[in-house]
């Protein structure tokens, strides 16, 4: 009569049993509640040495008003540098103004601001614009401006 050892195959199960958690990585999702500030903008004026950079809904880049053939990062770091080169100001004090589409994907202004910091360029602003106030809050305050 033939038996069959369960002992061995138990040590094997249990050492794949192993090898499979140790070689396992853990997906950690966190889910954070993210409550955005509003914020009550101060109008900056532009400067003579200001960089542009207008990011489109569509992942598109214009630097000073020229917009990009190609859309990949080494395009819009040379563009930048081109811009920097350009300026009047000295490269460490041009200003970059960032005015991302509200469409745009975060990777896109998130290149902008990486090809900024390979530059040295340390002075960055994002451009908003001015929240309206619905009607019905209009109406509440009288309707007057407060600045």
């Amino acid at each position: 009569m033939a038996t069959v050892e369960v002992t061995p195959l138990i040590d094997v199960v249990f050492l794949l049993l192993i090898f499979f958690m140790v070689s396992t990585t853990f997906i950690r999702d966190a889910a954070l509640a993210v409550d955005l500030p509003e914020a009550e903008g101060v109008r900056m004026d532009r400067e003579a040495g200001d960089i542009e950079v207008r990011v489109g809904a569509a992942g598109d880049y214009a630097v000073n008003g020229k917009p990009l053939t190609r859309n990949g990062p080494q395009t819009l770091l040379r563009a930048l540098r081109d811009a920097q080169r350009d300026t009047q100001t000295a490269s460490s004090d041009a200003r970059v103004v960032v005015a991302a589409d509200a469409a745009a994907r975060h990777d896109a202004v998130v290149h902008v601001l990486d090809a900024a910091k390979r530059l040295g360029l340390t002075r960055i602003r994002i451009l908003t614009q001015v929240r309206r106030s619905p009607p019905d809050e209009e109406a509440e305050d009288g309707g007057q401006d407060s600045g």
